[in-house]
């Protein structure tokens, strides 16, 4: 194999300007994802989408990206992870144009289906190209925290950005945000990123067929779970998921060149970090979908002015992911993590006593806690997942973090959702039917002031519930990160230069 001879000063600035080519390509997925719920009411109008339309438009992207995660990561290991990287930006942009040019509901999900693609390329490539060039822990803490800090501005600017575009264009201009994101990216990877792959080993056909099928049944379990576990669709659903992800662990321990190596859970950095990142997405997973509606339903906020309302949490994210790189040098992942982890589960009861008459101070202290302790906590803890894992399976260990966590806030999102909308309904007067009874927005919109007033203090009491729990699945991440985890001093390796350039087993030669 050809080698990168790639080090010295020219190297070590190189690799700052290749974590600006991954932020790109994370802020692009992050942004895309966020921006589609401020779009949702006026594409809705524009298409004449049903209900169910905008179901699929929303579900399809998950289904596809959480399916294929794990095969993308493999693909990036085998085939090389700039040349993946490039190509799942590519087809994102590519597929985002086309969604600006829907005229129909089908037109807009087939151009989803092909963005789940496309993000399903890109994101595993993102976190493994970026363990793979930071080899010195130091400077890898700072990237993980830059890059952390990038995708938090792009969950809470994706809104604000979207609710501007949609006042003075059209719905489609929110997906047109993509295309020079994706554009600068691809150019900036084409000079400035080297290529790295791991060895070659063989395709493990069966192996992928059972992960995209096992993952797109569990995902789709966990989206219809809010409707009802007993409807034979579900049940069907997750029977598939359990007999193929089943077959799929069973196969992949029996073959000597698996797709996905799952002896990474037998180490307790990877499995115990995994495990906690799980809980805190499921606790964080419904969180900003509850929180909007709770601004614009119970407080009467526009969509822009509720998506402001976030910037304490990406403020506090920021400072407190800068913080976090030096702290967790001095005292490791593990005491960063257990720490940021209790600041979350303080902020949740904070957020948990909301009322319907409460101003900002209450909710701007909830939310700038929870963006300092998960600045604290999710770059500590991805960095220790990130650490357990050997070069050459670099990507497919991404894709697999990448699948929990994202199961994680799927599982979330249906579990916070089924809370509230169940407490809501018991919170409301028997004189209440019909829909309204079921749906704050549906309330709202009767204009009926004392239908209001009861809807807006029922959604706020299941809320309070929903943010509790949130608190309780976020303080049990807390102890699994402190009872397992384990910060380990590793030594450093002979080929990693005093710059902390690539180590050139893992590279090979930029292809410019």
């Amino acid at each position: 194999m050809e080698t990168s001879t790639e080090a010295g000063p020219a190297g070590g600035r190189r690799r700052w300007l290749i974590l600006i080519v991954l932020c790109l390509a994370t802020l692009v997925l992050v942004v895309d994802n966020m921006v589609l719920t401020v779009a949702v009411p006026a594409l809705t109008e524009s298409l004449h989408a049903s209900a169910q339309n905008i179901q699929w438009v929303l579900d399809s992207y998950i289904l596809v990206f959480a399916g294929l995660l794990l095969t993308t990561g493999s693909l990036s290991d085998r085939f090389g992870r700039r040349r993946v990287l490039i190509i799942g930006l590519a087809v994102f942009g590519v597929a985002s144009a086309v969604a600006t040019l829907a005229s129909n509901p089908g037109e807009l999900i087939a151009a989803r289906v092909a963005m789940g693609i496309g993000g399903a390329l890109l994101m595993p490539s993102t976190l493994s190209i970026l363990i793979t060039v930071f080899t010195d822990e130091a400077e890898r803490r700072k990237a993980m925290a830059a890059w952390t800090v990038v995708a938090m501005v792009g969950l809470v600017g994706g809104p604000v950005l979207g609710g501007v575009m949609i006042s003075h264009f059209w719905w489609g201009s929110v997906f047109l945000l993509n295309i020079p994101i994706a554009v600068l990216a691809i150019i900036s990877a084409v000079v400035l990123m080297p290529e790295s792959k791991g060895p070659w080993r063989k395709p493990d056909p069966l192996g992928t067929v059972l992960s995209i099928v096992g993952l797109t049944s569990a995902v789709w379990v966990i989206i219809e779970l809010p409707k009802g576990f007993a409807r034979p669709s579900t049940l069907i659903a997750l029977a598939i998921a359990v007999v193929a992800l089943v077959s799929f662990g069973i196969w992949e321990t029996r073959i000597a060149e698996p797709m996905v190596p799952l002896q990474l859970f037998k180490q307790r950095n990877f499995s115990g970090g995994s495990f906690s990142l799980t809980l805190v997405q499921i606790g964080n997973g419904g969180l900003l979908l509850v929180m909007t509606q709770y601004l614009q339903f119970v407080l009467g906020y526009s969509a822009l002015k509720a998506s402001l309302c976030f910037i304490p949490l990406a403020v506090a994210a920021l400072i407190f992911n800068t913080l976090g790189a030096g702290l967790g040098m001095k005292f490791g992942n593990r005491p960063l993590m257990f720490v940021g982890l209790l600041i979350c589960a303080v902020a949740f009861v904070v957020l948990a006593d909301l009322g319907v008459d409460d101003g900002l101070t209450k909710l701007f202290v909830g939310l700038f806690l929870l963006g300092a302790g998960s600045g604290l906590a999710m770059p500590a803890a991805i960095t220790a997942i990130m650490g357990a894992v050997p070069p050459e399976h670099a990507g497919v260990s991404s894709a697999l973090n990448d699948t929990v966590q994202q199961t994680g806030a799927a599982l979330g999102v249906a579990i916070m959702g089924t809370v509230v909308a169940s407490r809501f309904t018991a919170g409301m007067p028997a004189s209440v039917q019909g829909t309204a009874r079921k749906s704050l927005g549906q309330a709202v919109s009767t204009g009926n002031a004392q239908v209001i007033d009861a809807a807006r203090h029922a959604f706020t009491h299941a809320a309070s519930i929903a943010y509790i729990a949130g608190a309780v699945g976020v303080t049990a991440a807390a102890i699994v990160s402190f009872v397992v985890l384990r910060d380990v001093k590793a030594p450093a390796s002979p080929s990693d230069g005093e710059d902390g350039s690539v180590d050139s087993s893992t590279l090979v030669a930029a292809e410019a």
